[in-house]
């Protein structure tokens, strides 16, 4: 499996698991509190698999950077949670650097 897969599995991951805990009630609702358990476990395995070639700060800057704007829109579809304007802005501003990262910086392990 390609390191890029496994970061990507672990951001999906990740995402699943923060978008249950708000439905997990503070761990009160069983079914939802299961997909934190094993979302979060399932992403800090895969995130572990793309670190074997992934710089550390890159990897973490994707993650973070993908999952900002992925939980973002989990939250609005789910939730009806709105952004304003500077929120939208600055989550252009998180595609345009995990962009840099990905694209155009020697740094990120291609």
């Amino acid at each position: 499996m390609s390191s890029q897969l496994a970061l990507m599995i672990a951001i999906l991951s990740e995402v699943a698991a923060t978008s249950a805990l708000k439905a997990s009630d503070g761990f009160r609702n069983l079914v939802p509190s299961l997909i934190v358990v094993v979302g979060y476990g399932t992403a800090f395995y895969f995130l572990s698999l793309a670190l074997r070639t992934i710089p550390m700060g890159i990897a973490y800057a994707i993650w973070s950077g993908v999952g900002i704007v992925l939980i973002s829109l989990a939250g609005w579809l789910a939730y009806g949670q709105k952004l304003d304007l500077a929120a939208l802005a600055g989550i252009g501003l998180i595609i345009a650097g995990v962009f840099v990262l990905n694209i155009l910086s020697g740094s990120s392990g291609h």
